[in-house]
């Protein structure tokens, strides 16, 4: 089976010139195949369009990769599918070339088993000592220069935990390693501010959204560890896992919100 195409040839590779490869200059997308169909695919390119805008450079998904994508998933039942972009190859140095020749990459991987008995069960975090830098050009942005999530990654987490909960040099709690955060306290639901720092995920969006429709509170606001303990509920958001109740973080224990499972089955997300 082919897992990888570089601009619509499969199989293909990526040049070493190319700035993705040298400056992590360019975006991607991790999406969800289910049942043969990608999970909030127009959402997740238009995110790539406005992220390209940002990093000075014009993106929009085109018909044949348009096709390509739903060609692929159609031959799949539950998988993980990425898209990378970067700005093209370029010569030696930061300076963007006048030219630009976007270099589309399309992934296809094996979706992570231990995602179905995230959902059901619960995780655990534990706080990461590595801290996220500030940098509002790039805040929300989900580019290619994953260095800190790395770092936080090769730490060896201890086998209680599940996830790394993560804070900027602030001090204000941001994410875990792979997902947005939200805490619940009765009709109030916070998430954290990302103008500085973190991704902006479009599961997050789509949350925020439903528990709009619902009724909720939804307010987005520097979040601290001492509010995040105090909370009464705790949930992680992506694309690939939907939501996922937070039962621990460090000592703190942490009930199953009802109100997951009825976001779960509104965005239909299940596992």
């Amino acid at each position: 089976m082919v897992t990888r195409w570089v601009n619509g040839i499969p199989e293909s590779f990526v040049s070493v010139s190319d700035r993705g490869f040298n400056y992590g200059d360019g975006l991607f997308a991790t999406m969800r195949i289910e049942c043969g169909r990608i999970q909030l695919l127009n959402c997740h390119l238009a995110r790539l369009s406005q992220g390209a805008m940002r990093l000075g450079f014009c993106w929009q998904a085109s018909s044949e990769l348009m096709t390509l994508l739903e060609d692929i998933a159609s031959k799949l039942n539950r998988a993980c599918i990425k898209l990378q972009l970067s700005r093209g190859q370029g010569g030696r140095g930061y300076a963007a070339p006048e030219s630009v020749n976007v270099t589309e990459v399309i992934s296809v991987s094996d979706f992570p088993q231990h995602y179905q008995q995230w959902q059901q069960q619960g995780i655990k975090l534990c706080r990461s000592d590595i801290q996220l830098g500030q940098q509002s050009r790039l805040a929300g942005i989900k580019h290619l220069n994953r260095l800190e999530q790395v770092l936080i990654k090769s730490s060896v987490l201890h086998q209680l935990y599940q996830d790394w909960l993560v804070l900027d040099c602030n001090n204000n709690v941001i994410e875990s390693s792979v997902a947005n955060l939200f805490i619940i306290n009765d009709k109030q639901v916070i998430t954290p501010s990302i103008h500085y720092s973190g991704v902006a995920g479009v599961m997050r969006e789509q949350v925020i959204i439903a528990l709009l429709e619902l009724g909720y509170n939804v307010k987005i606001a520097d979040l601290s560890i001492s509010e995040l303990f105090a909370a009464e509920h705790i949930w992680l958001t992506n694309s690939l896992f939907g939501i996922v109740d937070v039962i621990q973080v460090e000592q703190q224990h942490k009930p199953i919100s009802l109100l997951s499972a009825v976001l779960r089955q509104r965005l239909s997300v299940q596992l």
